[in-house]
């Protein structure tokens, strides 16, 4: 059983002609959960309910943890999130409805995930929100369905927090033939661990999150992310708080779509592309969405900017 759906594919005019370019968009905030999460985490949960878990215990900022409590209801599971204090009431409330139960604990992710790991039971099951093969091969799936919605495009953008989505799209370059395909990683700069890794040419852990951008609040990405620079053309670019939140300002105002300052960092990054990308006519967006803001935030967002 699927728990993600096919995102349709939506050809920008209004963003492509403001930066020069063929832009598409793939609209993952229109999965059942919100964002792209519930394609990895559908997939997890899935395989792991085969193994038998009857109980998804997971850590999240919001996302990944609203697409555990909607997968483990769809499959008959009990889910406990342990989200940290930075996470919004909107992404706390969508995930109590869900069925799971919520427990905040800590000021970051990292405080999050070491109370959820002491909560594992042998019927239990760790569903991770960004490392683990398993989201990347679920993740992956958004590439497979561009494959069949459109040409190869020269870029694909995406945003990065702990480097689960960036290593599904690369899983996803690969198995379809793409891997000519460069990918911009974007993310804030008061979260840029993605970028740190690459300047130190390891995983380091960053010594704080200080971003409106909380989804991308990973202080430390997974080593496939880093990896994945040394195999494919992946460009890392840092935007601030202000580009972000006008990423999701500028998507709301040509598309109608509401999502969150950690997707509007990579609406923001199609600014960089004829710099990190010189060669490249045609880039794809994928717009992962995000259930942590309301109509009303990203206006006070807009108007303290």
């Amino acid at each position: 059983m699927s728990l993600h759906v096919l995102t349709p594919v939506l050809h920008s005019i209004e963003l492509g002609a403001a930066v020069g370019l063929d832009v598409s968009l793939k609209l993952e905030c229109v999965q059942p959960s919100g964002s792209f999460k519930i394609r990895g985490v559908g997939h997890a949960c899935a395989r792991k309910m085969a193994d038998g878990a009857r109980r998804f215990i997971s850590s999240s900022g919001g996302n990944a943890g609203y697409a555990v409590a909607y997968a483990g209801r769809r499959l008959g599971a009990e889910v406990v999130v342990v989200v940290p204090a930075t996470t919004s009431e909107r992404a706390k409330s969508l995930i109590g409805q869900e069925g799971a139960h919520v427990i905040v604990h800590g000021r970051s992710w990292q405080e999050a995930n070491e109370h959820a790991l002491s909560l594992l039971t042998p019927d239990s099951a760790f569903i991770h929100p960004f490392d683990d093969p398993l989201l990347w091969e679920g993740h992956g799936t958004l590439v497979d369905e561009l494959a069949a919605q459109m040409d190869r495009p020269d870029v694909i953008i995406c945003s990065v927090g702990g480097g689960g989505l960036l290593a599904g799209v690369a899983a996803g370059l690969r198995r379809n033939g793409w891997d000519a395909t460069g990918i911009l990683a974007v993310e804030t700069a008061g979260a840029a661990s993605y970028a740190a890794a690459l300047a130190a040419g390891r995983p380091v852990e960053i010594d704080a999150i200080s971003t409106v951008a909380t989804s991308l609040g990973a202080r430390r990405v997974c080593s496939q992310a880093l990896a994945l620079a040394e195999e494919l053309t992946v460009k890392s670019h840092v935007v601030g708080d202000a580009a972000a939140i006008r990423g999701s300002a500028d998507l709301l105002d040509a598309h109608r779509l509401l999502t969150e300052p950690a997707c509007g960092a990579s609406i923001a990054g199609l600014q960089a592309v004829r710099t990190q990308y010189p060669e490249a006519r045609s880039a794809v967006v994928v717009v992962c969405g995000g259930v942590g803001v309301t109509r009303e935030q990203l206006n006070r967002w807009l108007a303290a900017t």
